[in-house]
């Protein structure tokens, strides 16, 4: 192995993944195919390592794995314009912004129930509360 190159258990350590997730990006096509060995052990290279850190960047914002796929593709284009990268990013922010709000809404109706319990009483409405929240927040997580 050269200097640089990285094998895959360095790579997922400096990436925050693990090999299972590498050998995945690279099934599916996110990771491209990468060197191997004499011995059939995969190497990699920085830029690899780079572009594995940005996807793992990017699931961590919450992006698919489409969204992530062509904003890859865009960076092979470095002369298009920004526009579909902005209009990927900013309905990306709306889904953010719509489960915020709805976050927003449950912590109100927690605080609520908190302080409606506050006096060693439950509510009578106590549980179809509790239900609802939950509903939401299952919601939310998807």
């Amino acid at each position: 192995m050269n200097v640089r190159d990285i094998s895959i258990g360095e790579l997922a350590e400096r990436a925050g993944c693990t090999v299972q997730i590498i050998r995945h990006y690279e099934k599916i096509g996110l990771l491209p195919d990468t060197r191997r060995t004499s011995g059939n052990r995969r190497i990699y290279s920085e830029d690899q390592a780079s572009r594995l850190i940005f996807i793992r960047h990017s699931r961590e914002l919450g992006f698919s794995l489409d969204d992530i796929r062509q904003l890859l593709s865009f960076s092979n284009q470095p002369e298009q314009s920004c526009e579909q990268v902005d209009a990927i990013a900013r309905e990306h922010l709306h889904g953010v912004q719509e489960r915020l709000g709805r976050l927003r809404s449950m912590e109100r109706e927690l605080k609520r129930m908190v302080r409606e319990c506050g006096g060693g009483k439950v509510a009578e409405d106590f549980r179809d509360n509790v239900m609802a929240a939950l509903m939401e927040l299952k919601s939310i997580c998807r």
